[in-house]
């Protein structure tokens, strides 16, 4: 007859201990191996296998340690820990270590019922990470069972890669590529929704009538849209015609979703507003309809708003939880690395006389043919005007994009009507901040009316071949000189380009023109995102393998790029090439290396122009000069309206045409005839960017006091350590397993080990996580005090894989006192120091507790674990116990004398057989912790009454001895006993 095993017990089965968890049942257990992970869960059947009760053995006086074995093991174990006993069950298991002020919108979630946020951080502050702790964290709870994240095709493997590599939540693909494959899997009847609970999908896929419906009738009870400003339109009559039919698509289907009032509903933008207030109110009504009609002028509708809705800029949380935060100290003090400015300028070029030639013949082609189209009719007045601006964009690019303008048919040629041409004309132009794809935008525009080009166009597409290269090419002769000095000042760029033949075109010219240790790969449109993201990573691993520090990358790329992926870990310049017409969509450029994780304290920025184009100039002094003046005056990029842009563009390409490329000395604000609509642009543009203002300081993060994030930060902190302890950790384990390490002491904590001398056993694990290659070369591997690091790099945070390695290997041989070759720490230790008075034992203790969790789906089991240190004074029997403040600070202590062999094994024996007298205490002790956990827990979900109902957390006994150490006095003063001595 087999025992009845309750959770939190300890068992033995196949040779060795398992905790049971609560998902046993009578005749099969579910076991997760004593200190183990829950990639290590397994099923026993105690009818067929011998499964008995185990007791953790205590340790073993024959096994003595050094006056580091205690802090080796604390750390090991705790970094070992996957299942936290605390409010967050999450944080544990996530292989990313959250900023403190990531957490805010986690528990602005936990307090809520049903989770509805908007969270519109600045660009760069880590939103993507933001929403991946909600998600898993709501999973791990069990609140939510399946997940869809909606977003761009382009970032859809990004956000594959986040969620899989981050929190370990591996999702399908659902995009216009994957769809049949996955449809041929699925039996009669069955939804992909339903078959894969965790999915990223398309938004340009999912709006399709028939996709859409699927989705609506089995979307998951978690969902996260990317960038939900695209995904609303504005209703009011003045913007409403600027709106496209893809964002009334994307919030017709987003309207439906957030219409279950049970499903948890995540909305990401940095740009909440983009000046239009109805799209605004719109994105609102999406979280709660009510707060679409909030009125956001008094307190109680502010209030209301916060605690849906989350915006802060990067000067909110560069540094935070400090005394200006209305903390009493700054112990808990967090400065997140964030360059610390741009370093901006405008590099402009002269045209060789050639190009100048080449440039005037084009403008007097344009002007002739918009005259001759006017005479026309209207469909062909704006057939024309799209053309002869996709001539000229493409003409001030590059010869290569010219050449293809020339010689291709325009797009709005196909027209019927002028709107029609309109529709399919303006993405030639606006370089839209709202723009709902990328994909295609790179492609070089055509410029002739028909298939076949005419003759003054070949002619023209002839000289712009013939200006290929440096000789004649001002602009690329200009870049080169620019990437040389960036590449010798150590920085490694990205080159935005706006169309795909300018990209190859720079690519092949730059070869060999950038020194020997320059490597150069273009990514453009022409690849899927997933080739994109591979060409970087091929980029990067190719300047790595080298091992040459001088070997510097430069990518050129076009704006498929310019949107969601994150490229701070292996570029730090942006030199935009080609004058977007739009500055927002430069601050989207700058953006994907000017953002958390970003290494260099100051990221280079050159925009290059035409001094003598008669465009880029203007464009320059009208839009960029205006758009640069208001994020100095906020501190803040304001988006600039599309009727804005498309308002000056047309004015300059309407001035280019009337005056030639020379044209008038005179401001454009000055011109006769745009007076008017420049007065107005103005004030569209301040009204915008007042509005900003105001949202940022009416509508500031105010659901969630910096003093309440400090106590959660400091629990888990206490729980799971911090970065100092984990840093301190790896340097004395990698050198007691003799790993060759070198530490520069340089202020930046970063160093460097070779793992060639170290057991064998540890060096398997670290090929795993490294690279094989690397650790069979015996190559420095390099710790960094940043989680941003680059491939075969470790970063010293305590989710690491390369760390997790260590700690691993750390605990694992502490345990078994039969591996073999160095083991750094022990389970005993005995040091006679000056740091106590009197006899001091210090125990390390790990806790067990069963809890009851209830949710919106039910009660769930959980079974948690938690290290603690406790210290007493004297013999166990008369034990005086120790603050835990106290007891942590005897790890920093240090032997002041030798400790005599015999001696110290008699000490620990003493110690050791003494363990019963102090049982009683440990439970207590557990009890009390028990207490606060519970305490904590419903303190995290204050707001939220029904779901603390019902929580309870039980310590499970007997707690676990993992070590004792023995800290003896060098000289024992007059009042302590012989007995205690």
């Amino acid at each position: 007859m087999s025992l009845t095993y309750t959770a939190g017990s300890l068992v033995a089965a196949r040779g060795r201990e398992w905790v049971v968890l609560p998902e046993s049942a009578s005749d099969m257990l579910v076991l997760r191996p004593l200190g183990g992970s829950e990639d290590d869960i397994a099923a026993v059947f105690p009818t067929f296998e011998d499964v008995r009760p185990a007791e953790f053995a205590a340790p073993s006086s024959a096994d003595l340690g050094d006056q580091r074995a205690a802090g080796l093991l604390r750390t090991a174990l705790r970094i070992g820990f996957r299942s936290g006993a605390g409010p967050f069950r999450s944080l544990a298991s996530i292989a990313v270590e959250p900023r403190a002020y990531q957490l805010v919108p986690l528990l602005m979630a936990l307090r809520q019922r049903t989770v509805r946020l908007l969270v519109s951080d600045d660009v760069g502050i880590g939103k993507t990470v933001e929403a991946g702790l909600i998600a898993k964290e709501l999973l791990a709870q069990g609140e939510a069972t399946r997940l869809a994240v909606l977003c761009s095709p382009a970032l859809a493997e990004q956000w594959q890669s986040e969620l899989r590599e981050k929190f370990g939540i591996d999702a399908e693909l659902v995009l216009a590529s994957t769809v049949s494959r996955l449809e041929r899997g699925l039996e009669l009847g069955q939804s992909l929704f339903d078959k894969h609970p965790f999915t990223i999908i398309s938004t340009d896929f999912i709006k399709s009538t028939r996709h859409r419906e699927d989705f609506v009738r089995h979307c998951p009870d978690l969902v996260i849209v990317d960038e939900a400003h695209t995904c609303v339109a504005a209703d009011d009559a003045a913007q409403g015609a600027a709106s496209s039919a893809s964002n009334q698509l994307r919030y017709e289907l987003l309207r439906r979703v957030s219409a279950d009032a049970d499903r948890h509903l995540l909305l990401l933008t940095a740009t909440p507003h983009s000046g239009k207030e109805s799209a605004f109110r719109n994105l609102l009504g999406l979280v709660r309809p009510e707060l679409a009609h909030l009125d956001l002028e008094s307190a109680a509708g502010r209030a209301k708003l916060a605690e849906h809705f989350v915006a802060r800029k990067r000067a909110d949380v560069r540094e935070y939880l400090t005394k200006e935060d209305g903390l009493a100290d700054d112990s808990l003090a967090e400065r997140t690395a964030f360059p610390s400015d741009r370093w901006t300028k405008d590099e402009k070029y002269r045209l060789t006389p050639a190009y100048r030639a080449l440039l005037d013949d084009a403008i007097a082609y344009a002007r002739d043919r918009v005259e001759r189209a006017g005479e026309q009719g209207k469909r062909e007045a704006r057939i024309a005007w799209w053309s002869v601006i996709a001539l000229l964009r493409s003409m001030v690019s590059s010869p290569a994009a010219a050449v293809q303008t020339l010689k291709t048919r325009s797009e709005s040629a196909t027209a019927r009507t002028a709107h029609e041409a309109d529709v399919l004309g303006a993405p030639v132009a606006s370089d839209s901040a709202d723009n709902d794809r990328l994909e295609g935008m790179d492609v070089a525009p055509g410029a002739a009316e028909t298939e076949d080009a005419g003759a003054r166009l070949l002619d023209l597409a002839q000289r712009a071949a013939q200006l290929v290269g440096p000789a004649e090419d001002a602009k690329l002769k200009a870049l080169t000189g620019h990437l040389k000095k960036l590449i010798a000042e150590g920085y490694h760029p990205i080159v935005f380009c706006r169309y795909i033949p300018t990209a190859e075109y720079l690519a092949e010219q730059l070869e060999g023109k950038l020194g020997k240790k320059a490597k150069i790969a273009a990514v453009t449109g022409t690849l899927s995102p997933q080739q994109r993201l591979e060409r970087i990573e091929q980029l990067a691993a190719e300047s790595a393998e080298d091992g040459d520090p001088a070997v510097r990358r430069v990518l050129i790329a076009t704006d498929c790029l310019s949107e969601g992926v994150n490229l701070q870990h292996h570029f730090d310049a942006v030199v935009h090439y080609d004058l977007a017409w739009n500055p927002t969509r430069h601050d989207q450029r700058e953006g994907r290396v000017d953002r958390y994780g970003q290494k260099r304290d100051q990221v280079r920025v050159i925009t290059m122009f035409g001094e003598d184009n008669g465009i880029d100039g203007k464009v320059l002094e009208v839009l960029f000069q205006k758009h640069r003046q208001i994020k100095k005056d906020l501190g803040i990029s304001v988006s600039v309206p599309d009727e804005t842009a498309s308002g000056v563009t047309d004015a300059v390409v309407e001035w280019l045409l009337l005056h030639g490329r020379q044209g008038s000395q005179e401001s454009l604000f000055d011109l006769d005839g745009h007076q008017e609509s420049f007065d107005r642009i103005e004030r569209e543009w301040n009204s915008a960017a007042e509005r900003e203002k105001t949202s940022r300081s009416k509508y500031a993060q105010r659901a969630i006091h910096p003093e309440e994030v400090a106590r959660e930060v400091a629990a888990v902190r206490a729980a799971l350590g911090g970065a100092d302890e984990v840093r301190g950790f790896a340097l004395e384990a990698l050198r007691d397993l003799d790993a060759l390490v070198r530490d520069p002491r340089d202020g930046s904590g970063d160093f460097t080990a070779q793992a060639g001398g170290a057991p064998a056993g540890l060096r398997d694990a670290l090929a795993a996580t490294l690279g094989g290659r690397l650790i069979e070369e015996d190559r420095e591997i390099p710790f960094r005090t940043t989680p941003a690091i680059a491939r075969g790099e470790g970063a010293l945070v305590r989710t690491d894989p390369a760390i997790g390695a260590i700690a691993s290997y750390v605990l694992d041989s502490a345990l078994d006192a039969n591996t073999p070759g160095p083991r750094p720490a022990r389970r005993c230790g005995v040091v006679t120091t000056d740091a106590v008075g009197i006899r001091t034992t210090l125990l390390l203790v790990r806790y067990r507790f069963h809890l009851t969790l209830p949710s919106r789906t039910g009660e769930r089991q959980v079974v948690a674990e938690d290290a603690r240190l406790l210290a007493y004074e004297g013999m166990p029997s008369r034990a005086r116990w120790l603050d835990d403040d106290t007891a942590a600070a005897l790890l920093s202590a240090r032997a002041s004398a030798n400790t005599h062999e015999q001696l110290a094994r008699n000490q620990i024996t003493r110690a050791l057989d003494g363990l019963p007298d102090l049982s009683a205490h440990l439970t207590e002790y557990g009890t009390r912790l028990a207490a606060e956990l519970d305490a904590s827990h419903r303190r995290v979900r204050k707001a939220n009454e029904e779901i603390v109902r019902g929580l309870k957390v039980v310590p499970q006994e007997p707690a676990d001895v993992l070590g004792v150490y023995v800290y003896l006095p060098q000289q024992p003063v007059s009042t302590v006993t012989g007995a205690e001595a």
